[in-house]
């Protein structure tokens, strides 16, 4: 059934009743009340710290009227909301768009195609340095947040309550904040560049995760490019960050031992985190 933390709701500013769905049973209430929405708000709670691609917790969403709070672990049928999100008629509202479309892309294969992001928007008004999401939610709502929950494990359960509480004012301010600054950049006709900036971050986020760090290789040699790619392959095979096969700083080293193809073993070995890595890239290269 659905849980109605009132507790949360009676403490936010614009009066948001905040539902927590636990249960595939309560996809029909998420399905009635977004089917509809032409504006919402979104944000991500994940952990990315020891695998391959981030694995989301936590999927808040608002609307003008309420906040969704989808417990990603255990709702396992989440399908119904790529055709509601890649609607090109609804405006995703994001904080920092490239992180959270990364998110959707890799776990739920969401690719987001209309994107509005408050902080790309704030940096074109203010001509300024980004700006983190308390600090626009305080010029707009004169609200301090409590930002202690940022680092917190998102995948253990059961939420505690400042947990909750943290991740439904994620969400609470997002589209007020577009409203209002909506007017502001009507005034300076500012309106079409920064969706226009906004999906191409949501762009970065709809991508192959190794396609935006490829292009970070500026100065690196055909070679070492085939061999950063390898790594991005094997690491999405296994799951685990790219440092945890060998770190960036080795990249080059490889490379030239490939190059020589007279190289210690155990010396190329230590350049990886454990042998059967290295004995893979091997295999690899001699294919």
């Amino acid at each position: 059934m659905k849980n109605l933390l009132k507790k949360i709701s009676n403490i936010f500013r614009l009066q948001k009743e905040t539902y927590l769905i636990e249960s595939n049973e309560d996809m029909e209430f998420v399905i009635q009340n977004l089917e509809d929405e032409l504006l919402v708000g979104l944000d991500t709670e994940f952990d990315w710290r020891n695998t391959y691609f981030p694995k989301l917790s936590l999927l808040q969403i608002s609307t003008q009227s309420l906040i969704l709070l989808i417990d990603c672990l255990k709702c396992k049928d989440l399908n119904f909301l790529k055709k509601i999100l890649e609607d090109s008629k609804v405006l995703v509202i994001f904080h920092s768009a490239r992180s959270d479309t990364t998110v959707l892309n890799t776990n739920l294969d969401i690719k987001i195609k209309n994107a509005y992001d408050i902080q790309i928007a704030e940096k074109n008004l203010c001509k300024d340095d980004i700006k983190n999401y308390g600090s626009i939610v305080k010029k707009y709502f004169r609200t301090d947040l409590d930002k202690s929950e940022t680092n917190s494990n998102w995948l253990k359960r059961p939420f505690s309550q400042n947990q909750l509480i943290y991740a439904a004012n994620d969400v609470a301010f997002l589209i007020g904040i577009y409203k209002k600054q909506l007017k502001k950049l009507k005034q300076y006709n500012l309106v079409d560049k920064v969706i226009r900036e906004s999906n191409v971050e949501a762009t970065f986020g709809n991508q192959d995760l190794y396609v935006s760090r490829l292009k970070k290789l500026k100065k690196a040699s055909k070679l070492e490019k085939e061999i950063f790619v390898w790594r991005e392959n094997y690491a999405s095979k296994k799951n685990v960050p790219p440092s945890h096969i060998f770190k960036d700083r080795f990249l080059k080293i490889i490379a030239n031992e490939m190059k020589n193809k007279k190289f210690d073993e155990t010396s190329f070995f230590n350049l990886f985190k454990n042998n059967n890595f290295a004995k893979d890239f091997l295999k690899f290269m001699n294919t």
